[in-house]
């Protein structure tokens, strides 16, 4: 979720994220993403009309957030909602919405995890998983999204060192002695949090991601013509 330049943003929908370019301008160096399968780490089956995509979380590295929807998991919260927000060449997004998008009751939001997962490793490539949110940080809930492209801009921003810090270029532009809680509550240096990958049929979120898109419901674009329904989401057995 080749990587063209993200299309012009759109208007902001309950539960969707801007899409501000962010930069990482350096500040971490690259390291692969959850190259590793673990034995130990959870997965959670999606049984869609699609196909099956199965999803390997990183409670290591973004607890709350896996907590969280792992909780949203064991309720049953995803059964029957759709992918209402699907974008080719960047994500496809899940867990608000049923078939007639109506938008389903959450619990209150989790904590936002995006830079402690960002400095194990998790970053927004193809094929990882994370939260969706408003311009809040702190407002993301049941929400998902895979991503289908390397969609670096999504990732947090690292804050070097130092209070003030001596010196932080964003965009292109250099900031020198500014106060670290600026930086650090900045939103939109919050990125998205992380928190898994799909470690199974990405082949079908590849055609979800082709399938045709407008208007339906409350959204002005990007709903699937052709619905796809998280028919039922379990934890894989054997799994924590």
């Amino acid at each position: 979720m080749s990587t063209p330049a993200p299309t012009p943003a759109r208007a902001m929908l309950r539960r969707t994220f801007t899409r501000a370019a962010l930069c990482l301008g350096g500040l971490i160096a690259s390291r692969p993403l959850l190259a590793q399968t673990s034995e130990a780490a959870p997965r959670v089956v999606l049984e869609t009309n699609l196909g099956t995509i199965v999803l390997e979380l990183a409670p290591e590295h973004a607890p709350k957030t896996v907590a969280n929807f792992l909780r949203y998991v064991n309720e049953g919260h995803y059964n029957g909602t759709i992918f209402h927000r699907v974008i080719p060449n960047f994500m496809a997004q899940a867990g608000g919405f049923d078939a007639q998008l109506r938008e389903k009751p959450t619990r209150p939001p989790v904590e936002h995890e995006g830079r402690q997962a960002l400095q194990a490793g998790l970053r927004n490539q193809i094929g990882t998983i994370a939260m969706a949110r408003t311009n809040d940080p702190q407002s993301a809930t049941a929400q998902f999204f895979i991503n289908v492209a390397n969609n670096d801009f999504l990732d947090p921003v690292l804050i070097p060192p130092g209070d003030p810090v001596p010196e932080f270029t964003h965009r292109g532009r250099v900031y020198r002695n500014v106060p670290r809680s600026q930086l650090l509550n900045s939103p939109q240096l919050y990125g998205y949090t992380v928190f898994g990958r799909v470690v199974t049929g990405m082949d079908v979120v590849q055609r979800l991601v082709q399938i045709p898109t407008g208007s339906a419901g409350p959204f002005p674009t990007d709903v699937p013509k052709q619905t796809v329904t998280i028919l039922k989401a379990s934890v894989q057995k054997g799994r924590t």
